[in-house]
């Protein structure tokens, strides 16, 4: 099945057609670092991650592209306010930032350049821009992209050039022509870091470093450029006018953008106090939940972050391993083979729903249906031929290459899962356990009253006991 996805600028999905064949090139915005990453910044990592793993399975050959922006206004200031220079600041976060990546489980990029390795492509792409009179100097030398120039600006965000140019404004130091005319080239202020270049001794701005890292890295015209909708105007935007202004051809024949993330139905914001870094979460939630909640949902799809959204996505990922744990415990030499063809058909489901524009939310509908299935095939008879569990390891396997959770060994992982939930709730493993024992001694005296009695008093303390063909199992809740 073909690749659709959908385009950003025509608001709706295009048959996936890459430029070269089978090789896709696609590049992502990353992050500025000048501070920990944050759980928006999560959800880009992670969706985008995703999306080149599913391509990669299908059979592309990707190169995929996510840079860093180490040298910018933010880290500069960082670096004043700390005493220390800008390549420090950006070093240590970006340590910071693949220490966060490593525990999310996301993958690196094939290529992750840094902006101020790029100087001499960045001031290159300058000077064509400015040979074909879409870039002026300013006296003070820096150097501005003359939006007016570029008849299709506001192509990608449908933005009407009347109205950009009412809500926008100008900095008192800034020398522009048009309110709407961004920086390319910015003169470096006393003790900033600064490049030598044909204007003056100055940095790139935040705009002209993607487009140079990216067609340096990729060619003129890429196949894929992602990243949160609120780069869309105006860094996306900016990017366009650039490329194509310097090269004269389409710069991206798919946009790709993520929704936002809230907090609790709030905008995330350090004011707010609802500032939630990677680190933090990381500490406190498993990663698999973690990607299990931001893929739960369609890429596109604002996503509401709170501690009941965490607790639905642990209960999922824990419903998950135990049906993974029951299979392979219920395999049995021999026993008629009744799962395969369930497995079989999630794969074609999975395959069809990650085709369809990336859609984990429904991907992730069909791990749900699956495992309700294998449950009620155990249910009727807890015994499974080897087959069986290997073609559900298999199938599971896809979800494992594309969505980087079911990757831990069930045992452990439930055990890991249940000894942080009891932790809260100040009752030791060894305690529940005792009281499963009495009521199941109840029970087999036909003492039901007590064996209720025990089962509520778990309750209150927030364990659930199931009762199963192979005992009685328990979960926080």
């Amino acid at each position: 099945m073909n690749i659709s996805i959908y385009n950003t600028p025509f608001k709706k999905k295009k048959p996936f057609t890459p430029l070269s064949g089978e090789k896709v090139g696609m590049y992502v915005c990353g992050v500025t670092v000048y501070d920990f990453s944050h759980i928006g910044h999560a959800r880009s990592m992670i969706v985008f991650d995703v999306i080149s793993r599913f391509i990669r399975r299908k059979g592309y050959e990707l190169t995929y592209v996510r840079n860093f922006t180490d040298v910018d206004d933010k880290i500069i200031a960082r670096a004043n306010t700390l005493g220390t220079s800008y390549k420090e600041i950006a070093n240590r976060y970006i340590d910071e930032f693949n220490t966060d990546m490593t525990a999310l489980k996301v993958k690196h990029a094939d290529v992750e350049p840094r902006a101020t390795d790029y100087i001499p492509q960045i001031i290159e792409l300058v000077r064509k821009l400015e040979e074909k009179g879409l870039a002026y100097k300013a006296q003070d030398g820096s150097v501005y992209y003359s939006v007016s120039k570029f008849r299709e600006y506001g192509k990608l965000s449908g933005r009407r050039l009347e109205e950009m140019i009412a809500g926008a404004r100008v900095d008192i130091e800034e020398q522009k022509r048009d309110p709407l005319d961004f920086a390319l080239w910015k003169r470096s202020k006393e003790g900033e870091p600064s490049w030598e270049s044909p204007w003056s001794k100055g940095r790139p701005g935040w705009h002209i470093e993607c487009s140079a890292m990216s067609t340096s890295i990729l060619g003129p015209t890429l196949d894929i450029h992602g990243g949160g909708r609120d780069l869309i105007f105006p860094h996306h935007e900016n990017e366009i006018a650039q490329s194509e202004g310097a090269y004269g051809v389409p710069f991206v024949r798919y946009w790709v953008h993520n929704g936002f993330v809230t907090i609790s139905g709030e905008k995330m914001s350090k004011s707010l106090g609802n500032f939630l870094t990677i680190r933090e979460l990381a500490a406190e939630v498993h990663p698999e939940c973690l990607r299990l909640l931001l893929i739960s949902q369609h890429y596109r799809t604002p996503i509401n972050f709170s501690k009941e959204a965490i607790q639905t996505s642990q209960q999922a990922l824990v419903r998950f391993y135990e049906m993974i744990d029951r299979v392979d415990r219920s395999v049995v030499q021999g026993a008629p083979g009744r799962i395969k063809g369930l497995t079989e058909a999630f794969e074609e489901r999975f395959d069809e729903a990650m085709c369809d524009d990336f859609n984990t939310a429904r991907a992730v509908a069909h791990l749900h249906d699956l495992t309700t299935e294998v449950n009620r095939v155990l249910d009727d008879n807890p015994a499974i031929p080897p087959e069986d569990a290997e073609a559900l390891r298999s199938s599971l396997g896809v979800v494992q290459d594309v969505f980087g959770i079911l990757e831990e060994e069930p045992g452990k992982f439930l055990e890991h899962m249940k000894r942080a939930g009891i932790a809260e709730i100040g009752i030791s493993k060894e305690e529940i356990e005792d009281l499963i024992a009495q009521r199941a001694a109840a029970r087999k005296a036909r003492d039901f009253t007590k064996a209720d009695e025990i089962r509520s008093l778990l309750l209150s303390k927030g364990i659930a006991l199931k009762d199963t063909p192979e005992g009685t199992t328990w979960e926080k809740v």
